[in-house]
């Protein structure tokens, strides 16, 4: 496929003039989806000379970073996916090493460097625990990329301050840069790199072009001519062609199906019967409609004719599938099962038979503290659904909400989720508006950020706060920020102002998730939720009610106290005169 990411790989190891040879690397090249969706992953770990069990660490290293990452979930970005898939690996190999000598001796555990590459879309992401090393390589010299994890004690003696199994928490250094074509990179192990020069590695590399499997043999063979005595591994990675910074392959390939026509009530549309339409605007149209093969009531969403132009809106139309099929909770939309071709562009969803949070809000103006509580702990549950997945719904609002004939709480629209993996390799520039309803919508936003987890939390902050008060914590005056210091002025307005039966302890769980600073709310929406169920003890020290609200009794009668003795101090004045 033209613009595809390709890549020429050479690789090389020799165990040298050692007995085994403990290195161990490998490199993984899919083909579509995965090539868009997670990329090429390269990898080297070297293990330990002083243990005999070291080369099991380092294959395990290695076949466990290029299986298990590419079963991790699509929507991760390659930081949280490797990063989980490494931090598995150092417990199993933590664990292996506390069952062995290593428990009292950790130069005999189960213990290797790693040094990894995952090359996505335009970008390439770095990871290293150790002191193997990679390289960029530039004519007549080397660029190192990663830093040495080893401490010299004399110029004789050294040991790997951070390894692959030496501890049961794994502290690895990541980093990602853009890349280019013919950008060439090389990983390489010390028995190679502290035997070679770096002037020469170029002109080697240039000269077997076409075979770079050879030029790694020759670095090495260079390294072993000038004394190296330890294992040695050469991987050299080299970028022949990129891929075009845009939405993901599924997309595209979805996108390339007609607009639907004007739908209408009774008429036949791509095995499905339209019953009528249920609402409209300028993003969308959706419908109920029949399937002709389950008779199952389903709900279509089909693209605005006047978005048809607009490919930023089209793109995120089609992700609102990808997103669906991908969350697994009861308190979001489920799509609908492909179980035909698809002819036209539109969305199928299971049909909610209910209604949406707003118009229920209309019904209940003045619900129990209890309703609401239980009716945010689901929605809740379903935003926790979405940033396991590394994914922000970014329009939670009372349109957006649906409420079925048996009470459960449904997140609907994904016209807005920022996916943490799709966004990564599209790289595109996020757009500097919000994406859903402005009064809903954190403060960051207005001032171009990027949303967050706390971005979310804001929105169901906001969502707690009306359905108690029927009011917004800062009225209308968010959507008018666009400086930092009008940010932080924003003013909260408590929410026992408007509904004095709140506890004071609960508007404060109110108050810190819509804080206006993102990093002064909660760090996850489960927080939230147990706050808003049991008294936060800082906030019952801070929120302590007044003694009219505590006690009215004595606030009066201490009250009259107090005018009596300033009676008889003016009786007393007078008396004197």
């Amino acid at each position: 496929m033209a613009h595809q990411l390709t890549i020429s790989i050479g690789q090389y190891s020799d165990k040298g003039r050692k007995d085994t040879n403990q290195d161990f690397h490998g490199a993984y090249l899919p083909r579509e989806p995965h090539l868009s969706t997670k990329g090429i992953a390269i990898a080297l770990a070297d293990g330990i000379s002083s243990s005999d069990v070291s080369h099991i660490a380092s294959q395990s290293a290695v076949k466990s970073f290029l299986d298990d990452y590419y079963c991790t979930s699509d929507a991760w970005s390659v930081k949280t996916s490797v990063e989980r898939v490494l931090a598995a690996t150092n417990s199993w190999l933590y664990s292996q090493t506390q069952q062995s000598q290593g428990r009292y001796d950790k130069d005999r555990g189960y213990v290797c460097t790693l040094s990894a590459m995952v090359i996505k879309s335009t970008t390439a992401h770095l990871f290293h625990v150790g002191d193997a090393r990679i390289y960029r390589v530039h004519p007549q010299s080397l660029e190192q990329l990663t830093s040495d994890h080893r401490v010299w004690v004399s110029p004789e003696r050294s040991y790997l301050s951070r390894a692959l199994g030496i501890d049961s928490r794994l502290d690895i250094d990541y980093r990602n840069f853009a890349i280019e074509r013919g950008d060439i990179f090389l990983l390489a192990t010390d028995g190679v790199y502290e035997f070679i020069e770096a002037d020469g590695i170029d002109g080697i590399i240039r000269a077997c072009a076409d075979d770079l499997d050879l030029a790694a043999k020759r670095i090495v063979e260079q390294a072993l001519a000038h004394g190296s005595g330890d294992n040695l591994t050469v991987q050299i990675v080299r970028i022949d062609a990129l891929p075009r910074p845009q939405v993901n392959e599924i997309c595209r390939q979805m996108s390339e199906l007609p607009f639907p026509p004007v739908l209408q009530a009774r008429m036949e549309f791509d095995g499905y019967r339209i019953v009528r339409e249920v609402r409209s605007s300028s993003r969308s149209h959706i419908y109920l409609a029949t399937d002709g093969d389950t008779r199952e009531s389903v709900i279509l969403k089909v693209p605005a004719i006047d978005a048809q132009n607009d490919p930023a809106h089209i793109e995120r139309f089609l992700m609102e599938e990808w997103v669906a099929r991908r969350i697994d909770s009861a308190h979001v939309l489920k799509p609908c099962a492909s179980v035909r071709a698809r002819n036209f562009i539109y969305l199928a969803t299971e049909f909610v038979d209910g209604q949406t949070l707003g118009q229920w809000m209309i019904d209940h103006p003045r619900p129990s503290l209890e309703a609401v509580r239980g009716m945010v702990d689901q929605v809740a549950k379903g935003l926790r659904a979405f940033h396991r997945l590394e994914m922000l719904h970014q329009d939670i609002r009372p349109d957006n909400v649906m409420i079925d004939g048996t009470g459960t709480m449904k997140i609907i629209d994904f016209g807005s989720v920022h996916v943490a993996g799709i966004a990564e390799a599209a790289r595109s520039a996020a757009p500097n508006y919000p994406l859903g309803a402005a009064h809903y919508a954190a403060p960051e936003y207005f001032l171009g950020e990027e949303g967050s987890v706390h971005s979310d939390i804001y929105s169901l902050g906001v969502l707690t706060y009306q359905m108690l008060t029927g009011r917004l914590p800062y009225g209308s005056e968010v959507p008018k920020i666009r400086s930092a210091a009008a940010q932080k002025k924003l003013a909260y307005h408590p929410a026992r102002l408007y509904e004095r039966s709140i506890p004071a302890w609960v508007d404060e769980a109110i108050r810190k998730a819509v804080h206006p600073l993102p990093h002064k709310r909660y760090e996850d929406v489960a927080e939230f939720v147990f706050d808003l169920h049991h008294p936060n003890k800082a906030f019952l020290a801070k929120a302590r009610p007044p003694l009219i609200e505590r006690d009215p009794v004595v606030f009066w009668k201490s009250v009259s106290a107090m005018l009596l003795m300033v009676i008889l101090l003016l009786g007393m004045q007078l008396a004197a005169r």
